[in-house]
């Protein structure tokens, strides 16, 4: 409704005026970076707000990790200006990445000082990224042990805008379960460029890009790595993607399945191959080459694989209950009249 405007704004002015806030028009501009796209058209564009001094159109900015010189500047409505003083928001083009919303920006008198901060502090970062990455804490790795060996899914993100990037964060973060955790090492506004491919080389991660591309000379690079980049223009399809991926990593389970108990009623004994059981089928049915577990007494004695199965002189692949067989164990001896055998398959438990 507006209501309230008016009098929020005579008490900013008054708490400037009381606390003495005061900008200068006339010296280099300074302020911050309120949101930053890449556009198709133009390129990075980067929304700032000017906090104090004057910022001219062709001025050579530096903005966190990237600089430029200003090649358009227009208002909040979009016109094209040539200068805005202090508490003035605009937008830019001409920088050479994306910068980070919330980032400083500083005019600064030459394109080549402003490349040259950007260049420090992309290094500088690089450096602190890596450091992170690659040490583990004594406290990391208590953690990991007291949670029993947790798998990484290392993660860099990619955007076109940074509130897309900061969705896309928050989303995977939210995925971590307590056999896998998704852990984020990068994230970035711009095009997939070779600093990631090195960052995912050194930390093991997978480049997710969304509504951006890499050159194909970085794909090479990639390529050459064996780094994984996954491109995707909806966000719910990363979140479907990471999900199954962090399915994957996690350890199969399996359940017993009891296939039939055979009781051995003889024993043989066949040259070259050892002591045979004759059994009769009790329950269910006995497979060969399925897994089995020899009883005695209640007493599990062995468990094994059942290496023939024989129905009178014939091999059979299986045997039904209410049948006699034939029966030998994979590398096993001891059987005894009386001793059942348990035949059981595993099977693969399907994750919901």
């Amino acid at each position: 409704t507006g209501e309230g405007v008016d009098e929020l704004l005579e008490m900013i002015l008054l708490q400037a005026d009381t606390m003495e806030l005061r900008a200068n028009p006339n010296r280099l501009a300074m302020g911050s970076v309120i949101e930053a796209r890449l556009d198709k058209n133009k390129g990075p564009v980067a929304t700032l707000l000017v906090t104090n001094g004057t910022l001219k159109s062709g001025m050579s900015v530096v903005a966190g990790t990237c600089s430029g010189r200003i090649r358009l500047m227009t208002d909040f409505k979009g016109k094209e200006i040539k200068k805005a003083g202090p508490a003035t928001a605009v937008e830019i083009l001409g920088l050479s990445e994306v910068p980070e919303a919330g980032d400083e920006f500083n005019a600064v008198k030459q394109d080549k000082i402003a490349k040259e901060i950007a260049e420090n502090r992309k290094q500088k970062l690089r450096e602190e990224i890596l450091a992170r990455n690659a040490s583990t804490t004594l406290e990391q790795l208590f953690s990991q042990i007291q949670e029993g060996e947790v798998k990484d899914l290392n993660l860099i993100i990619k955007g076109d805008v940074q509130g897309s990037v900061g969705a896309i964060v928050s989303s995977l973060e939210k995925l971590s379960n307590d056999k896998v955790r998704v852990k984020i090492v990068h994230t970035g506004v711009g095009a997939i460029n070779e600093s990631d491919i090195m960052l995912a080389g050194t930390s093991g991660a997978v480049v997710i890009g969304f509504n951006v591309r890499p050159s194909a000379a970085v794909s090479s690079i990639a390529e050459r790595e064996g780094i994984q980049i996954r491109t995707y223009r909806v966000i719910y399809d990363i979140i479907d993607d990471v999900e199954n991926a962090m399915k994957g990593m996690l350890d199969p389970e399996f359940k017993e399945v009891v296939l039939g108990t055979v009781e051995i009623r003889n024993t043989f004994k066949v040259p070259g191959v050892g002591i045979v059981g004759g059994a009769y089928v009790t329950d269910g049915k006995v497979v060969r080459n399925e897994q089995i577990r020899l009883v005695r007494d209640g007493i599990v004695i062995h468990e094994g694989k059942i290496s023939s199965l024989k129905r009178f002189k014939d091999d059979a692949k299986e045997v039904a209950q209410g049948y006699e067989c034939g029966i030998g164990i994979e590398n096993y001896n001891d059987i005894k009249e009386g001793d059942i055998i348990e035949c059981f398959t595993m099977e693969e438990i399907k994750r919901d």
